[in-house]
């Protein structure tokens, strides 16, 4: 989801990363789509119409063999599906997997509609948190079949995968992948369900050196809660900036980030010696785009969460 200066840090890390979960949980898709599980009697053939999480009813009529994604996690998306060799047009923000280095790129956060156009694709992987409802709107005008997402919860995410893979006749790898994502899940479900109430971890998680935190109604809280610890940022909703202050007196037993800072910097702040999660060592660094990007790697991230919070747990579970 590069280094990130002291301003990009915030920007790059809510805006490219965390901007499409930060709103309030509801669900994604307003079609009738069976449920996960389901797709495999949906997948007869071309063409196929689908309601994206823009509540747009969108009809894509030949299975597409030239597509673009404008979103990191759809490009992810796209590739766990199978579908590689038809991407012919990603951002420069894309970094995973390695392959998508080699594809035309269309843009950063501005996506270049012209370039979009140029290259014919059947389809485009949106979002309008990152891209901008104009330039989602521009691109249909233009005659493009567009569909796009705004994931704020697991079971938006798995939505949005089985709706590309319906989308691109991948049903059939949509149910897999789903069915893995949910393995996953269970897994941080189980090791939670181990846990006491009276002996879950609080936990503190900063996505910027400026003190950036998750509140209520966002990705990240929902993962905490899934791992089976306790966020002590509820209480705000959203995205918000804490003070140092406020985290040395919640005392979190356990400390996550996913800014480059080093793990020296946050431990060596100004009264933050004091705090359980720093006299027992409990500070862990996890990577951005694995626990922040709602796409096919994010149950992979809820479970690097869990291993963080309670590592004896999950090594014991996970056998």
């Amino acid at each position: 989801m590069k280094r990130w200066t002291r301003i990009s840090a915030i920007w790059l890390s809510l805006l490219l990363v965390f901007a499409v979960v930060g709103c309030a949980s509801t669900p994604n898709a307003g079609d009738s789509t069976p449920v996960v599980g389901d797709s495999g009697k949906q997948e007869a053939g071309f063409p196929v119409t689908l309601t994206d999480g823009t509540h747009t009813k969108v009809t894509v009529k030949k299975e597409p063999k030239r597509i673009i994604s404008l979103i990191p996690s759809m490009t992810e998306t796209a590739y766990a599906l199978g579908l590689g060799e038809r991407m012919v047009g990603v951002t420069t923000n894309d970094d995973y997997p390695a392959e998508v280095k080699k594809v035309e790129k269309v843009g950063d956060m501005n996506i270049d509609t012209e370039k979009v156009l140029s290259l014919k694709p059947d389809l485009v992987l949106a979002s309008e948190g990152l891209n901008g409802k104009e330039t989602v709107d521009k691109l249909r005008k233009l005659g493009l079949t567009v569909i796009a997402y705004e994931p704020e919860d697991l079971n938006g995410v798995f939505q949005q995968i089985q709706d590309v893979g319906k989308a691109t006749g991948a049903g059939k790898e949509a149910d897999r992948l789903i069915g893995k994502m949910k393995k996953e899940k269970q897994l941080a479900e189980k090791i939670a369900a181990k846990v006491p109430a009276d002996k879950q971890a609080k936990v503190w998680i900063e996505v910027s050196s400026d003190l950036y935190t998750a509140g209520d109604e966002t990705f990240m809280n929902e993962l905490i809660t899934l791992a089976g610890g306790k966020n002590v940022a509820t209480g705000e909703k959203g995205w918000f900036q804490a003070s140092s202050e406020n985290v040395v007196k919640w005392n979190p037993d356990v400390i996550l980030y996913t800014h480059p800072d080093k793990k020296e910097k946050i431990t060596s702040r100004g009264g933050w010696k004091s705090i359980r999660a720093v006299k027992e060592g409990r500070v862990e660094q996890l990577e951005t785009n694995i626990v922040s990007r709602p796409g096919p790697r994010i149950t992979e991230g809820l479970l690097l969460i869990s291993k963080a919070i309670y590592p004896e747990i999950y090594a014991e579970t996970a056998k």
